[in-house]
């Protein structure tokens, strides 16, 4: 491997046979498991509801959503500290649409951060809103999908 090369492994096993396979559209589940070595805890997966999945598990949709915005959080937390900003709190509640093509398949058009920063003081606001765009250009999974990723980002003061 090269340096700045890095390798992800993981292992995906499926768990939806009831015994007849995939013999008919409804005959299985699509449910499985996404596991990595030295992970505390596997992901139970499906397929989202609309497609027949268990809506008591993750579905890819919802991962890569929460890739993205996860991706976003980490970035930001290292721009904020180049640039002095203390971040004290953040959360985020992002939002993804994706549009089917009526073939059986389709893609995500886009996906809303809405990140939540508290801050140190109030002097770090506007800063803290501006390296949000710094962040984005820096977050590996934003610049590996063909979709835009749009910012609502909302800056607090500890203690406001």
């Amino acid at each position: 491997m090269r340096l700045g090369e890095h390798r992800y492994e993981l292992r995906l096993d499926w768990t939806g046979d009831r015994g007849e396979g995939t013999s008919g559209y409804r005959a299985y589940d699509r449910d499985h498991v996404v596991a990595a070595d030295g992970k505390l805890h596997d992901l139970a997966g499906s397929s989202d509801r609309a497609f027949h999945g268990d809506r008591a598990r993750w579905n890819p949709e919802e991962l890569l959503l929460a890739a993205l915005a996860d991706c976003h959080m980490l970035s930001y937390l290292h721009v904020a500290t180049r640039h002095g900003v203390v971040v004290r709190g953040y959360s985020d509640v992002p939002t993804g649409l994706l549009q089917e093509d009526g073939r059986g398949g389709g893609a995500f058009v886009e996906a809303v951060l809405r990140p939540r920063v508290v801050v140190a003081d109030a002097s770090m606001r506007e800063q803290a809103l501006a390296i949000h765009a710094e962040a984005s250009a820096l977050c590996f999974i934003r610049a590996s999908v063909a979709f835009p990723v749009r910012h609502e980002p909302t800056v607090e003061v500890l203690g406001d």
